[in-house]
């Protein structure tokens, strides 16, 4: 697995192009804006998108949705309990964040433990409600992209649609602190982490 972040938007949402290096089958993650700026790495490094995976629906991690979906006709992943945001621009808040409403729906509902393939690539679907309903985390080689459920030193927020402080602590302890200690953590903002260093230095968990 390669893969590479790419800071977008106007609230710098990490989306993340995931890829497997035999056969260029790509996932993105999140892809939050900055179309262009997601399109050129996808065709310089010769990929074929195969899916775009949404650890939630809140508009700052939409806002590029659908004109990747146009470009590269791949299958939208997204957890049943946020395909109402998905499709509501009130609830996603998509048209209070500096762009255009969006409202579109998911083409394959992901599940906890299932597992998506990008040629030898396995990526793990971990739900971990909290920031939202259906906020999911991906696991795979070593790597957790965390969305906005836990953060460097921090957690996502738990005010918006859908958010539990409650359930959000429960994901973090039960789904995620039992991978790896060195398991590197790649959030939906800012630096990426480690497994240990949350156990042992996020004053929120």
């Amino acid at each position: 697995m390669k893969y590479k972040r790419l800071p977008v938007g106007i609230y710098q949402t990490n989306c993340y192009i995931v890829h497997d290096e035999n056969t260029k089958e790509a996932a993105v993650i999140d892809p939050g804006g900055d179309f262009s700026e997601i399109k050129s790495y996808i065709e310089n490094n010769g990929l074929s998108v195969k899916y775009i995976i949404l650890t939630h629906a809140h508009g700052d991690h939409i806002g590029a949705l659908k004109e990747l979906k146009e470009y590269s006709n791949a299958v939208i992943c997204l957890h049943r309990e946020d395909n109402d945001m998905l499709k509501s621009k009130s609830k996603n808040f998509s048209s209070m964040m500096g762009g255009a409403g969006i409202e579109m729906t998911s083409d394959k509902f992901v599940k906890d433990g299932e597992v998506l393939e990008l040629g030898e690539t396995k990526l793990k679907i971990i739900h971990t409600p909290g920031h939202s309903l259906g906020g999911i985390s991906i696991y795979c080689d070593s790597v957790l992209f965390s969305g906005d459920t836990l953060f460097q030193d921090s957690v996502g927020r738990t005010d918006l649609y859908g958010g539990s402080m409650t359930e959000l602590i429960k994901s973090i302890r039960e789904k995620l602190f039992i991978l790896p200690d060195d398991t590197r953590v790649y959030p939906g903002h800012g630096p990426s982490t480690t497994i240990l260093h949350e156990k042992q230095e996020n004053s929120f968990v």
